[in-house]
């Protein structure tokens, strides 16, 4: 019997990229999304996906949409996308990042408690740990979690209703943390799509503080891959971190991005570094290479096709106004 999954947030941009992934390789395969379509660029996202697919316009919060949902579908697996994600808006409104994150997650648990899911999947970010230094050692799924802003405060609080759900309900649950994402899709108001922006419009391109800020970055696709692995081989009540290997600072990525289009490094410009700006994130994959997953490691590749990607989608760069965000 052919799947049929609720993925929730899949207009977002990794949900975007994992839906296209599974109706490329399980054209059999039936997925309901709901998405509340924070960002209206995104309602045509899917408009190619044929029959097994079906868009519910709707919120997670939304207990009785869920409900009727589950009960219409007799759906096998759930795979939580659905968040707010953006670090600077999280911490000028905390409370829709909590709303969203915390108590959207916990209504959907509630309600696929009730339901005979074979899994439920949250995917979750490599911000729950916190920030190391610079010779700090690569974070595992046992670390600590210790989340230092009120994004990951949320997606952490998330994860632990996530845990609760497995261990007192039974629930079978997995979590997912991945690295910073990039690829097509992506909304300008994180770094990459708001460098190439201002980049192809020759605007200054804001750093915060000197740009020494390190972060692991991870092609949208890839980590699409690697949770499908997660949901084909690996273990109810389990973590698995999903890094990218590419570890470079601020600094250097955006340069990076200049030379690729060909545009000086005098476009940037230094800024008031960001309220509780983690210095460093990385994170040890051992546990997902040992499902068997294996990357396509070529980043300059991904981040050219990336490019490629914006300039041949340019309205994906005239969302929201991108001149107040800093890399």
């Amino acid at each position: 019997m052919a799947k049929k999954i609720l993925v929730t947030g899949c207009n977002g941009f990794i949900g975007t990229n994992f839906v296209n992934l599974v109706t490329e390789t399980e054209p059999d395969t039936k997925i309901v999304n709901i998405d509340c379509l924070d960002f209206e660029i995104s309602k045509d996202n899917h408009n190619d996906k044929g029959s097994n697919y079906e868009f519910v316009h709707g919120s997670i919060l939304d207990k009785e949409l869920l409900e009727e949902l589950f009960k219409k579908h007799k759906f096998s697996q759930v795979v939580n996308f659905a968040a707010n994600s953006h670090v600077d808006n999280s911490i000028t409104n905390p409370e829709a990042f909590i709303e969203n994150n915390i108590i959207g997650t916990q209504r959907l648990l509630d309600v696929a408690l009730k339901s005979e899911i074979e899994l439920f999947l949250h995917i979750s970010t490599d911000e729950v740990y916190g920030s190391l230094d610079f010779n700090s050692p690569a974070t595992t799924e046992a670390s600590q979690i210790q989340p230092n802003n009120p994004y990951s405060a949320s997606k952490a609080g998330a994860d632990c209703l996530v845990r609760s759900y497995h261990k007192t309900f039974k629930l079978p649950a997995i979590i997912t943390r991945s690295s910073n994402n990039f690829g097509p899709y992506q909304y300008p108001e994180k770094l990459i799509p708001v460098v190439i922006s201002n980049a192809l419009s020759n605007k200054e391109i804001p750093v915060y503080g000197k740009g020494e800020n390190v972060r692991d970055w991870i092609y949208a696709r890839e980590n699409c891959r690697a949770i499908k692995t997660v949901i084909e081989k690996g273990n109810i009540g389990e973590v698995y971190n999903i890094p990218g290997y590419e570890e470079i600072n601020n600094l250097e990525l955006v340069t990076l991005i200049l030379d690729i289009l060909g545009k000086p490094k005098s476009l940037i410009t230094f800024v008031e570094d960001r309220k509780g700006h983690d210095l460093r994130y990385c994170m040890d994959g051992s546990k997902l290479k040992s499902l068997g997953f294996r990357y396509d490691e070529n980043f300059r590749k991904q981040l050219e096709d990336t490019i490629s990607w914006y300039q041949e989608n340019n309205n994906w760069l005239l969302v929201k106004p991108i001149e107040a965000k800093a890399a």
